[in-house]
Formats: C-alpha cells, structure tokens, sequence
C-alpha cells in the first residue's frame, strides 16, 4: 500500500506514523471489508435484542446513574440523540485540527474493531468526513476521561447527525448540517446504541497523547544535537560517553544515549584541540551526565509509544457486544493507562528542557562558558546578546515542572457517584502538548546559543554531523553581531525542529 492509497480501517493495525499520515498530511481513510463484515455480524445481536426487548445497558436503558430506567422501544432513537446532545457541554480552547482528525480517526478505527454493535455507515461517515476536510468544534475542558471522553467524542457525534457546527477545509465555520450538504453527504439518524458507542472511549486524550508521542521522540533526538554542540562549543569531553560506562550500569536508554552523542561527537577536530593540556577533570553534570538524563527519558518514551499504540486499537465501549450474541457492561472506557503513560512523559520530558536550560547558562554565563563571550556577544555591554533568551527558557523550564505534576492521580466523583475514581486524563494529554512545545522552544534556543557558541570557536570546526545541525540552523538565523529581536530566530528554529530538521544521526537509536 502507498501513501497515496487509502488507510484502511480494521480496527487491529493503526499505527501512531498512520495517525500523522492522516492527522497532519490528510491521508484518505475507509473501511475494511473485514472491519464491515464484522460489524455487521455484532450489529445483528444489537437487533436482536431490540426486537426481544430485553433489558440491556445503553440500548434499552438510561445512562450512568439511570441506568436502572427501562426505555419503551418506541424512544430507543431518541434516546441515543438525547444522549449525543446532552453530553455536548465542553467549554475553554477549541483542539486544534491536527488533534480533532486524529480522534475522528481512531473513534471510526474502534468501531471498526467490530466491539461496538454500530452499523458501518457510522465509521464510513466519519472516514468521508474525513477525507472531505471537515472536522467538528471540539472543545478541550469538560473530560474527566471516563467513562472516556465524553464531551469532546460528543462534539463529533452531535454533527453526525447534522448538528452542532464544523469547520470546512476552505477556513470557514459553519453549522454542521450545511458542510455535510455542501460536501455531498448525509447526516444519519441514529439507531439504538450508535449514540453510546460514539461517545464512549478514550479516543480524545489518545490523538493528543499519538501526537505528543511522535513529536516527543523528535525532540529526544533534537536534545542530543543540541546538547553535543554546547558540549562542543564549551571545549567538554566526550570521555563521559565512553560505552564501558553505560555497559557497566545497564540501563537501556543510557546505553543508547550515549551511543547517539557518540556518533553525533565522532572524530571532532574541536575535541582534538583540547585534548592535551586542558586542567579541567570533569564537565558539568549538564554535559556530563546527558546519557544518564537522556536515556530514561528514552526509556519513558518508549513506555508511552507501546501503551499508546495498543490504545489506538483497543475496544473501549461500554457494553461491548460479542459475535456470539453476548453483551458484557465493564470499563474499557477508563483512560488511566494513557493518562498515566502522558503524565510519565510530561515528567521525563520536564527533565530534557531542565537539562538543555542549564547547558543554555553555561552557554551564555561569563564564568561558566570557557572563554566565550559574554552572553555570546561580542560587544557585551553596549549589547545584551543572548541574556533574555535564556530567560525565557528558565521561564519555560520552570512552567514544565508546574505542569509535570502528575493529573492521573487525581479524581473527582462524577454521575452521582456511579464514576467514583476518574484519570483525568484529558488534562494529562493538554498539559503533556504545552510541556511539548515548551521542550522544542527551549531545544530552538540551546542550538542557536550553541551554534554562536560554535561559531566563536572558529576556524576550528566540529565533527561531521554536529556541522549539519549548525548549518541547517544559519540557513535559517544568521549569527548575531548586534543585538536584534530574538522571538522570530527562536520560532524558525523551533518550527524546523519538528521538521525534523536537527536530527543529524538518523536510525541510530530505534
């Protein structure tokens, strides 16, 4: 299959690069043959019970605390809608679209799974959505993360039926039965269960949480170019990456680590300069013990990208209804496995902006930077250089430790104490994506320190890669001879970090 080619859906194989493919490039999606045949097989034990009558949650009953009310065949419909727009109370910022195509995809990816007892119009709706470049308003406070995202899963469901409001691929906003119109497709009436099955899951904190992941792992890779060129341009030693050191102790990530700032460190005639006569026995812990700070935020990394991938294709409805004409009520629909995994990554992602603003003052502190300029400006004084840009990465530093305090841990009664113990999830997931911007302005700043720093110890140069990252960079800011606003550098260098544009050592580390 092509990138060009459709994703199709089955409900066992999404993975977080899928989720980019459709989320950032707008990948066409559909549904497999497969996914369909099987959710058809369970949507036939849905109409069988319909038709028997029989008392089940979520199709014949109330919700949550009224589950106990027994619903008259006559207002099954109603009361999925009912359900839909009664659970539309969000409020703060709107996702941003990248989030809110991802949710799209990976609530059509469950239903695919063939769990939910939904029709396949349902998902192939959502997958026309999709590729027609609509996607609903969708708010990002209201969800506690059980019983899953409630709120913001409403928000599409409701324009799915033709209400609440959409925005077009053109830039507009308009009222959701008229996109769909104007788009050639048509809203559906909802049968019995398709309203709780829309609503119920974890998919709202998992796009963000895909997200956060796939640029966390940039960021990781960024944070070793940036740290090796600091180290570079403040004349340390690469000693401390020695593999003996890293093999002795065994943890995984550290070894890796230290593997990546090796190669990124090879056969530097910088380092060679110093190599003899310099009294200085050990480097900073902010050099030194990169590996050792690095490495289990790798190892955190890849914690999270696991738990998060088999999230993308987990059955989280409530009831799930079973090809053998069974349905069993239980709390796949609880995201505390991926709010624990965010809140993991927002600590280890604190402690890479923590590292690379320490590195950034040694950059800029006229007795720490081994002879450097003063705030890397030549005419300190008359000029201020780079003072306020480590500034404000202290500032960003210290506002990812606030944010680093863990929400899964935290829990409020909901539903009249039906949902007793809540993840909190969504905040974990909107807390990890400021953390992760954070990280990257912090990261935008150690490398343009970095590359002055690099530039003020010519004409020796560095190794082969860490000349790539400090050439990717001038291509973007030029060195700074006088002072100069510092905000558009900073941003330019940080909107080519997601672009990947400093990962100098590709495969290195998988």
């Amino acid at each position: 299959m092509t990138r060009s080619a459709p994703l199709l859906l089955d409900g066992a194989s999404l993975s977080v690069a899928d989720v980019l493919d459709v989320a950032l490039r707008r990948r066409r999606v559909a549904l497999s043959d497969a996914a369909r045949a099987r959710m058809q097989t369970t949507r036939d034990v849905v109409a069988g019970i319909v038709a028997r009558n029989e008392v089940v949650y979520g199709v014949t009953t109330g919700f949550g605390k009224l589950s106990d009310v027994h619903i008259p065949p006559d207002q099954l419909a109603q009361l999925q809608v009912n359900l839909v727009r009664s659970h539309v109370a969000g409020v703060g910022p709107e996702l941003p679209e990248p989030e809110v195509r991802a949710m799209m995809l990976l609530r059509a990816n469950v239903m695919a799974k063939g769990y939910s007892g939904s029709r396949p119009d349902v998902p192939d709706l959502i997958c026309a959505m999709l590729n027609a470049g609509l996607w609903p308003v969708v708010h990002e406070q209201g969800s506690v993360g059980a019983s899953g995202d409630l709120s913001p899963l409403a928000e599409l469901a409701v324009t799915l039926i033709g209400e609440g409001e959409l925005h077009t691929r053109d830039g507009a906003r308009r009222p959701a039965g008229e996109a769909l119109s104007a788009a050639a497709l048509a809203p559906l009436t909802l049968h019995p269960k398709e309203g709780i099955s829309l609503i119920n899951g974890t998919q709202a904190h998992t796009a963000i949480a895909a997200l956060a992941v796939a640029e966390a792992r940039t960021l990781w890779e960024t944070a070793h170019a940036a740290g090796a060129m600091t180290l570079e341009a403040l004349k340390g030693t690469p000693t401390a990456f020695d593999a003996r050191i890293h093999d002795a102790r065994g943890q995984e990530g550290q070894r890796d680590s230290a593997a990546l700032l090796r190669a990124l460190l090879a056969d530097s005639p910088l380092r060679e300069s110093h190599r003899d006569g310099d009294p200085r026995v050990q480097d900073a812990y902010a050099l030194r013990c990169m590996p050792q700070v690095h490495g289990p935020v790798l190892d955190a990394l890849r914690f999270a990208e696991g738990l998060i991938w088999r999230e993308l294709n987990a059955a989280t409805d409530n009831p799930l209804v079973f090809d053998n004409g069974e349905m069993l009520s239980g709390g796949n629909f609880h995201g505390q496995a991926v709010a624990m995994a965010l809140d993991v990554l927002a600590i280890a992602l604190t402690n890479l902006a923590v590292m690379a603003e320490r590195r950034i003052d040694r950059l800029v502190h006229p007795d720490l930077n081994e002879g450097l300029p003063p705030f890397l400006s030549n005419g300190a004084g008359l000029n201020s250089g780079f003072m306020m840009a480590q500034v404000t990465a202290a500032s960003l530093a210290s506002e990812c430790k606030v944010l680093a305090h863990p929400a899964s841990v935290d829990t409020i009664p909901t539903d009249g104490s039906k949902e007793d113990v809540v993840p909190m999830a969504m905040g974990a997931a909107w807390k990890l994506r400021r953390i992760v911007g954070n990280v990257r302005n912090v990261l935008a700043i150690e490398l343009m320190c970095a590359a002055q720093g690099l530039d003020c110890r010519r004409p020796l140069r560095s190794s082969a890669p860490i000349e790539r990252v400090h050439e990717a960079i001038r291509r973007l800011v030029a060195p700074l001879a006088a002072d100069r606003m510092l905000s558009p550098d900073i941003h330019a260098i940080a909107q080519a970090i997601t672009r990947r544009e400093f990962v100098a050592v590709e495969r290195t580390v998988l």
